[in-house]
């Protein structure tokens, strides 16, 4: 394969990744690792760098356009920051003391809790009951723009939600997916926050996160130029288009799309950890080579 070709092929998945980033809210990383471990067999290490490089593109790239529209509260973005920020800190550390295939099938395990996410019943009606006196205090209660008008909503269990937010930035910095599903799921269960209020702050908030733990990969030199610089390119061109189609459209059969594709690859990636202990206790047995 040509240098040209292979390019090629990552600047087409990285736009096709930014808009799945975009439109779910997971951040693009979760096409980026299968495209770069299971299709190119790039090593896992150096795959979660790029990626976190690519989530800090699809942030980008979307919530400029999300902040205009008035659908993402900032203010809630910018305090949970404080509780992935230092998840993803403590995340990219502990990836130094894990093997590749612990990776593999944590990432496995995540893409199918991110599956099941996107298609599980959304929180769609604002939550106009009492606010919790922290959200009051920090002033995290406020409108998003519907069909039929501008709307009020309130926030409850801050708490709850910041504490989720810490374990979503753990798993971004061992996995490099942004873990926009924990995300979603903490501001739209915990927090009672409207669904598309948290996914849009969640594409906010997965920059952020992405780059504290980015600083780290590229510290070992985990973050390969030659791999990042197309992905970037596609992913932030996606993740444009991806917030475009978002205000527009019902998304419910893309995301139904999207669940099954991951699950296939998680079962993939989880199979790719597992390999090396089914070889060691079943030698004899000769396991198909993804």
């Amino acid at each position: 394969m040509t240098i040209l070709y292979f390019t090629l092929i990552l600047f087409l998945g990285a736009i096709f990744a930014g808009m799945l980033g975009s439109l779910t809210g997971l951040g693009g990383g979760v096409v980026i690792i299968p495209l770069l471990t299971l299709g190119f067999g790039v090593d896992i290490k150096y795959a979660v760098g790029t990626a976190l490089v690519t989530s800090i593109a699809t942030s980008s790239g979307a919530a400029a356009a999300y902040i205009k529209e008035g659908m993402t509260n900032v203010r809630i973005g910018m305090f949970l920051e404080i509780a992935t920020t230092l998840g993803a800190v403590i995340g990219a550390l502990l990836a130094v003391f894990l093997p590749a295939s612990a990776v593999y099938i944590i990432f496995g395990i995540v893409l199918i809790f991110s599956g099941i996410m996107t298609i599980r019943k959304k929180n769609e009606t604002p939550y106009l009951g009492k606010p919790s006196k922290t959200a009051s205090l920090l002033k995290l209660n406020s409108t998003y723009p519907t069909p039929e008008g501008i709307k009020n909503y309130n926030v409850k269990n801050v708490a709850g939600g910041f504490s989720l937010m810490t374990f979503a930035g753990i798993l971004s910095g061992i996995l490099g997916i942004g873990s926009g599903s924990m995300k979603v799921l903490a501001m739209d269960t915990a927090m009672k926050i409207p669904f598309k209020v948290s996914t849009t702050t969640s594409n906010f908030m997965v920059g952020v996160t992405a780059a504290a733990s980015a600083v780290i990969y590229f510290q070992r030199g985990q973050i390969e130029p030659v791999l990042a610089m197309p992905i970037v390119v596609g992913v932030l061109i996606g993740a444009f288009l991806g917030s475009k189609i978002l205000m527009k459209i019902n998304v419910s059969l893309l995301r139904k799309i999207f669940c099954f594709v991951i699950i296939i690859l998680a079962i993939q990636m989880m199979y790719r950890g597992f390999e090396p202990s089914l070889v060691h206790w079943f030698p004899s047995v000769k396991f198909p080579k993804l």
